[in-house]
């Protein structure tokens, strides 16, 4: 596997040089009317290609195993950018996934997909009776990493076995995938399998809270730039202080919650102790924070922000959504509880 040169972040200086390059990239790329022309698939394989190009699954991977040995403080920018943009690519998943596949030493596999000939999910529950249900870019993925009965498995799908896309609110392209079927290697087996996919999970939930926040903070961003220019009463509605009032209290949500997410990348670099307990915590708020900051900017809209004509219904769709692939979010205070101090005990 050739080593990736491209992004060594360990400064706030690098970070802004990350955030820079690809902000520029998916203010082009990840235009809103390019969120509607791959829908309701919701993946567009010609942005992939770009991130692809410029290191994005690469950097993910430790440098160890040839790749940019990024932390997840790192790719968390890059993740808030997804977020804002709506990219659609699943490149937190191939992140995720490929940082999983380096820690189970599967290095042919791994060369495959950082250099762009194969794309990589993550199955985030066991697979149930060989199957594994409601899979992030499962539509669209070559290899899934899933968790099948005690062995995690890469399973490289046969051409005639593709899956077929889920219907979902947020576009994005779901699919059950066939664990015993295809190519398939075994990468860990019993109580290592297990931790192996609970850590992926974990750093999947830090990185799509980053991604989430992003989200809330474009939404808040379009409430403001409306609220400037609708009129009543011969005034912009955003000079009424019940308005101002709710702005403000979404700054303070999204704010709070980039924090967090940032404080669990934190935690996860450094292997502290509560690593897991803060990436649910941030998911979980930031989960509740981005569905917030849409429906209140969507509200704002009054009637238009309903029409599929006005992009905000594109994130108010997606902050629900994005979630939702993991779990209902308001299960996760419970996991939350369980990881603090143990699970409850019985009456």
């Amino acid at each position: 596997m050739q080593r990736s040169q491209a992004w060594t972040c360990r400064s706030p200086e690098d970070q802004e040089a990350l955030r820079d390059a690809f902000e520029t990239l998916l203010g082009h790329e990840a235009r809103p009317e390019r969120v509607r022309a791959v829908e309701p698939l919701g993946f567009d394989p010609a942005l992939w290609k770009l991130l692809v190009g410029m290191d994005a699954v690469s950097m993910a991977v430790p440098a160890a195993s040839g790749g940019g040995g990024l932390g997840l403080g790192d790719l968390g920018v890059l993740a808030e950018l997804l977020g804002r943009r709506l990219a659609p690519v699943p490149l937190l998943e191939a992140q995720v996934a490929s940082r999983l596949l380096a820690r189970a030493g599967a290095e042919d596999v791994l060369g495959r997909v950082v250099g762009g000939d194969q794309l990589v999910t993550l199955a985030l529950r066991p697979g149930v009776e060989g199957t594994a249900r409601l899979v992030p870019a499962g539509a669209v993925a070559d290899v899934v990493v899933a968790l099948d009965g005690t062995e995690l498995v890469a399973v490289e799908a046969r051409p005639e076995d593709s899956a077929h896309p889920l219907q979902s609110l947020g576009s994005a392209p779901l699919a059950d995938r066939d664990l015993r079927s295809g190519t398939i290697r075994v990468l860990a087996e019993g109580t290592e399998a297990a931790c192996l996919l609970a850590g992926a999970v974990a750093e999947w939930k830090v990185l799509t809270a980053a991604a989430l926040i992003g989200l809330g903070a474009e939404a808040l961003d379009f409430a403001v730039a409306y609220v400037r220019e609708r009129r009543q009463f011969g005034v912009p509605i955003g000079s009424f202080q019940v308005i101002q009032h709710r702005l403000a209290d979404l700054a303070s949500e999204i704010d709070g919650g980039r924090l967090l997410a940032q404080e669990a990348a934190w935690a996860a670099d450094e292997h502290e102790h509560d690593a897991a307990a803060l990436g649910a915590m941030a998911f979980a708020y930031a989960a509740s924070t981005a569905q917030h900051a849409a429906a209140e900017s969507l509200h704002f809209h009054g009637g238009y922000g309903f029409m599929l004509e006005y992009d905000i219904q594109l994130y108010f769709r997606r902050a629900k959504a994005w979630a939702l692939v993991y779990d209902d979010p308001r299960r996760e205070y419970q996991q939350v509880a369980e990881l603090l101090w143990g699970p409850p005990e019985a009456p």
